[in-house]
């Protein structure tokens, strides 16, 4: 009896930890959850281990393994991670391998995964849920998307869940959701007797009064009137709200809505894209837009900048580029009027930025304690260590708040403000899956000329801006075709009737070329993902 007794009290425990294992993995959970402090610090009482397969942009420190910020951090939540580093060049062919071969990391940090691939692995069960785990665990994050529903809508896929901890601009940081930002050559201005260009007319007679003026004094007619760098997507943010296009912010290049109407619209066929396009045109075939905008190099620009050759560019901040010599120049650039008297400016995006920035995956044994790992950079504590190191080594307080050290800011090596952080922490440079806000931000947004900027185009900055939208599986191994096929074309015949390669004349052709490219289907889907985005 005695050994019936001790079988079945052995067979019930052994049940009993069964039930306590996730199915798949293994895992223990019970003693996963009875090791995490879901309060203050350390995270875990008993040290654990992540492996993180990481993106790794050019301008963070080569091994993350050994940085201050983590090494400090580590210490902190008792949490040992191992970090798994992939440059850009390789990152979407290796994060690809991993998601297809099943040797998955515990975590995916800052590896742009794809709209596309967040719902399709959300679906498989590759990437968890972390609706439940953001209410529980994270209260910084949870904070946030309850303050900002257009955030949580966003980032809410159409089966209810929310796989992903994307990257956040504050959206009381409007001169980072800009960007980059329209200037003027101010002395040139005066030499010119003209007022700063309210409308794109006036803009055009600037321009051409630049060209044929030795503002310089170099006794050369080499004058550039407009310069960006990345092709002309940084002069349309500035052009296009003069024309009323892509009037839901920069991340829809293809739809936005029909000031008319109110409808859903593909704007490269309107009658307003066409305008612009006109008007851009104009520009470049009387060489008032830099002739080799399409191939133009950041080094080349910058050196073009010293030599004092530009009137207006639409770029970060002159001051920080440029050195204070040539940048002073430059004054923040107006939002322009168009020919119908339309005003607005458009170049700006949403405050959810990157979804694809942080997912936990099913092989992770810790997902709470990874959760409550992130959470922290988005307090104000956290952010201020994430953005500005630590205080004594790379920062100071004052009386004004913290400041980086002059080492940091005037490095004696001669390092850039950029490479001297790079020392020590792992921003700037890649998209964080963090909140920034203009508190702690060193980037040149923060700057006072940037703010002045976004002073005078902040009255006319459009006031729905849209995020990316999601999809359901069937949606998405559509859309990514259709879309790919649409904007490939789009961008090609862009550029072809900026330059004059393509006749106006064949603008009939080109909608026609472009209805023939399933536009009802994509149309279609992307009503859909509106609505939902709507009503989520």
């Amino acid at each position: 009896m005695r050994i019936k007794v001790l079988f079945l009290f052995m067979t019930l425990s052994l049940v009993l930890v069964a039930c306590n294992k996730d199915e798949e993995t293994g895992v223990d959970r019970e003693a996963a959850l009875d090791n995490l402090n879901t309060e203050n610090m350390p995270i875990v009482k008993e040290q654990i281990e992540l492996d993180i397969f990481s993106g790794k942009s050019a301008t963070t420190a080569d091994d993350w393994n050994d940085v201050l910020l983590l090494n400090e951090y580590e210490k902190m939540t008792n949490i040992d991670i191992t970090w798994n580093q992939v440059p850009a060049d390789g990152l979407e062919e290796k994060r690809n391998l991993a998601l297809a071969s099943g040797d998955l990391p515990d975590v995916f940090y800052a590896a742009n995964i794809p709209v596309s691939d967040i719902q399709k692995y959300g679906a498989q069960g590759t990437f968890i849920p972390l609706n439940d785990l953001i209410e529980e665990y994270a209260p910084n994050i949870a904070k946030v998307l309850d303050e900002n529903p257009e955030i949580k809508k966003g980032l809410t896929f159409p089966d209810g869940n929310i796989y992903s901890i994307p990257t956040v601009y504050s959206p009381e940081f409007p001169s980072l959701l800009i960007g980059a930002k329209g200037w003027i050559n101010g002395e040139w201005l005066e030499k010119l007797g003209m007022d700063n260009p309210e409308t794109t007319e006036e803009f055009y007679e600037y321009l051409k009064a630049v060209k044929e003026t030795d503002l310089n004094g170099n006794g050369e007619n080499d004058e550039i009137p407009l310069s960006s760098v990345a092709q002309m997507s940084r002069i349309i943010h500035w052009i296009s709200g003069a024309f009323g296009v892509q009037n839901k912010g920069q991340l829809h290049t293809l739809i936005d809505e029909d000031l008319k109407t109110g409808d859903l619209r593909f704007f490269p066929t309107s009658d307003s894209y066409k305008s612009m396009l006109e008007y851009l045109n104009r520009l470049y075939d009387e060489e008032l837009i830099e002739q080799n905008i399409y191939s133009l190099e950041v080094d080349q620009h910058l050196a073009n900048a010293a030599e004092e050759r530009y009137g207006a560019v639409q770029f970060y901040n002159p001051n920080e580029l440029y050195g204070e010599d040539v940048g002073n120049q430059f004054i923040p650039g107006n939002a322009l009027e168009g020919p119908d008297g339309t005003k607005m400016y458009t170049g700006i995006t949403s405050p959810l930025r990157s979804l694809g920035n942080f997912v936990i995956t099913k092989v992770n044994e810790n997902p709470e304690a990874s959760l409550r790992w992130i959470d922290y950079f988005w307090s104000d504590e956290g952010s201020k260590m994430f953005f500005m190191g630590i205080e004594g080594v790379t920062y100071e307080e004052t009386a004004e708040g913290p400041k980086l050290l002059e080492e940091i800011t005037d490095n004696p090596d001669g390092l850039t403000l950029t490479q001297a952080l790079a020392e020590y922490i792992i921003n700037p440079g890649g998209n964080h899956p963090v909140m920034v806000t203009d508190d702690y931000f060193t980037g040149s947004e923060n700057a006072p000329a940037d703010k002045e900027a976004v002073g005078v185009i902040e009255p006319y900055l459009i006031e729905e801006v849209w995020p990316s939208f999601t999809y359901t599986a069937e949606e998405n191994e559509q859309i990514i075709i259709l879309q790919t096929d649409l904007s490939k074309y789009v961008a090609e015949m862009q550029a072809a009737f900026i330059t004059g390669e393509k006749d106006f004349s064949e603008w009939d052709s080109y909608v026609e070329q472009i209805e023939k490219m399933k536009l009802d289907e994509y149309m279609e889907i992307q009503k859909n993902a509106y609505e939902r985005y709507k009503g989520n």
